[in-house]
């Protein structure tokens, strides 16, 4: 792959971590930093319902479950920008073939190509 190609993919990462950095900041403003008082806008937690509360506590698991995930991601997304930079980006780690430019623009983490990705998953 030529410095032009590894270039174009090194900024398409780093739009993706950027705009899933942004993404995790709001979550966390919105839900996982969010309590029943915030929601009701008083002290008392037993003026609240306790299915509200119930909801409340399964909007915040799902907003760390959808963090924990974005964080994997991420370092996914940093660990290709380390094989661009020591040469090893678009090479397939099971077959040394090159990964086709489509699938690495389709998913830019891979480090297969699609016949040693199926192969993986049978």
């Amino acid at each position: 792959m030529d410095k032009k190609d590894l270039e174009y993919f090194r900024r398409l990462i780093l739009e993706k971590r950027d705009d899933i950095l942004r993404e995790m900041g709001v979550i966390q403003d919105s839900s996982l930093n969010n309590t029943s008082k915030d929601a009701s806008g008083n002290d008392a937690t037993y003026s609240t319902h306790m299915a509200d509360q119930g909801t409340d506590a399964q909007e915040r698991e799902k907003a760390f479950y959808y963090a924990a995930r974005e964080n994997k991601y991420i370092l996914y997304l940093n660990e290709a920008l380390d094989r661009i930079e020591n040469g090893t980006y678009g090479i397939c780690v099971s077959c040394g073939r090159d990964i086709p430019k489509e699938r690495l623009e389709a998913v830019p983490i891979t480090q297969h190509c699609v016949p040693c990705k199926m192969n993986e998953k049978q």
